[in-house]
């Protein structure tokens, strides 16, 4: 794979990474909300710490707001970065070659998903996707 495809794959990649990011960072909401739920009232005569800033579960729903804007601005991010790859693959005169790449960076399909759906060889769909990472225009912001 020489330069141009290296640089092509690594911007169309993007996508699937910020993709991971988001889904991770939901996982983690889900795992706070089931924390903040198993949190119970503890009944003493004792009195509070004043050292202690906040209970345990205003510290987990300020992480939760806190991830979810960050989900959000993620979110925000992957839907213009689809756009341009859209309008990338779409440039693609080939419609065999498209197909290709929207499987793979848009639809995160493995390759052995791809060659099935397009009922090809595994080496033929390599060889397809070498061929449209030669003709992607890379934005001169990622070079």
């Amino acid at each position: 794979m020489n330069r141009k495809q290296q640089e092509a794959k690594k911007y169309l990649s993007q996508a699937f990474g910020l993709n991971q990011r988001i889904e991770s960072k939901l996982n983690q909401i889900e795992e706070l909300h089931n924390l903040a739920a198993k949190v119970t009232a503890a009944y003493s005569d004792m009195p509070k710490s004043p050292n202690r800033d906040g209970s345990r579960m205003e510290d987990t729903v300020c992480r939760i707001i806190d991830l979810e804007s960050e989900i959000n601005q993620d979110m925000l991010w992957l839907v213009e970065l689809k756009k341009g790859i859209v309008r990338r693959i779409k440039a693609v005169e080939n419609t065999e070659l498209q197909m290709v790449l929207e499987l793979r960076y848009l639809s995160y399909m493995r390759w052995e998903e791809i060659a099935i759906e397009l009922g090809y060889g595994i080496d033929n769909v390599f060889r397809l996707h070498r061929k449209a990472l030669a003709e992607i225009e890379i934005p001169e912001t990622i070079q």
